[in-house]
C-alpha cells in the first residue's frame, strides 16, 4: 500500500538548485562559478547595454531621424453585431453620433468605426461606418440592412 511519505510530485518537477559557495567539495566553492575578479564577479552586477568603457555610446552619437510610430496611427473603434442587436432598435442608424448617444464611444473619440461580425444581427438597422469585416458584411446583407461606407 502507498503511504504519504512515498508520494512524489510528478507535475512541474524542477531540477535541484545548485548551492554555490559552500566549500571546495561542492564543486562551486570559493568563487561560486563567477571566475576571478572583474565586474561580473562582483555582487549586484547587471549587464548594461551601451557601455563602451568611458566613451560616448554609438546610439547616443547617431542623430535621431525619421518618424515616431504614433505619427500616422489611425485609431479605430470596433463594435460587434451582437452589441448592435442589444443596443439598437429597428429602423435606427448605426453611426458615430448614435454610438456616442448610446455611450458606446466617448465624446472626444476621433476614432474610425469598424463593424465586426461576432454575434447575430436581429434588428434591421442602417449602417454608416468606415470599415466592415467580411463576416459582418455577409450578415448585414443577409438581414437586408443598408450599408454606407465612410472615408
Amino acid at each position: 500500500m502507498l503511504t504519504l511519505h512515498e508520494l512524489k510530485k510528478t507535475a512541474n518537477q524542477k531540477s535541484k538548485m545548485k548551492r554555490v559557495g559552500r566549500g571546495v567539495g561542492s564543486g562551486k566553492g570559493k568563487t561560486c562559478g563567477r571566475g576571478t575578479k572583474g565586474a561580473k564577479a562582483r555582487s549586484g552586477y547587471k549587464r548594461r547595454h551601451g557601455q563602451e568603457g568611458g566613451q560616448r555610446p554609438v546610439f547616443k552619437k547617431v542623430p535621431i531621424r525619421g518618424f515616431t510610430r504614433g505619427a500616422f496611427k489611425v485609431e479605430t473603434f470596433s463594435i460587434n453585431l451582437g452589441m448592435i442587436s442589444e443596443k439598437f432598435k429597428d429602423g435606427e442608424i448605426v453611426c458615430k453620433e448614435s454610438l456616442i448617444q448610446k455611450s458606446l464611444i466617448s465624446k472626444k473619440s476621433s476614432a474610425k468605426i469598424r463593424i465586426l461580425g461576432h454575434g447575430e444581427l436581429t434588428v434591421k438597422v442602417n449602417f454608416s461606418a468606415h470599415h466592415f469585416s467580411k463576416t459582418a458584411e455577409e450578415k448585414i446583407l443577409k438581414a437586408e440592412c443598408k450599408v454606407e461606407r465612410l472615408l
